[in-house]
């Protein structure tokens, strides 16, 4: 398990934006990494998908790594930032666009809004 601690920390600190998840961006095996890869993939951000479906090892570390027991898990800049609950709150409230902006991540501002629109 220290092997996994060392490269889920070479992943979240060589990486500005890292989603540990079920499956991929491009194909989520669940529905909270589902939502948490649709808002990040519809803002624009680039970040780094980690498939925790593909190794055991990852899968149990990242939760012992951030002592958080669910997946998805975000991180930007090496700061673990939460789940999908957490995400879809920060969203919601623009806190997530304050968060990256002063990360110095790109994201599209205008999708960021149309989000909050469609769930006001």
């Amino acid at each position: 398990m220290a092997d996994a601690k060392t490269r889920i920390d070479d992943m979240v600190k060589s990486k500005d934006v890292v989603l540990f998840m079920k499956g991929t961006k491009s194909m989520p095996q669940c529905g909270f990494s589902s939502k948490v890869a649709g808002v990040l993939n519809y803002m624009g951000v680039e970040y780094t998908d980690v498939n925790v479906l593909e190794d055991a090892d990852i899968r149990q570390g990242i939760k012992d790594y951030s002592d958080w027991p669910t997946i998805p898990q975000l991180y930007v800049k090496g700061e673990f930032v939460g789940g999908c609950d957490i995400i879809t709150e920060m969203t919601l409230s623009g806190e997530l666009d304050t968060m990256l902006e002063a990360q110095g991540v790109t994201f599209d501002k205008a999708a960021a809004e149309k989000i909050r629109e469609a769930n006001a």
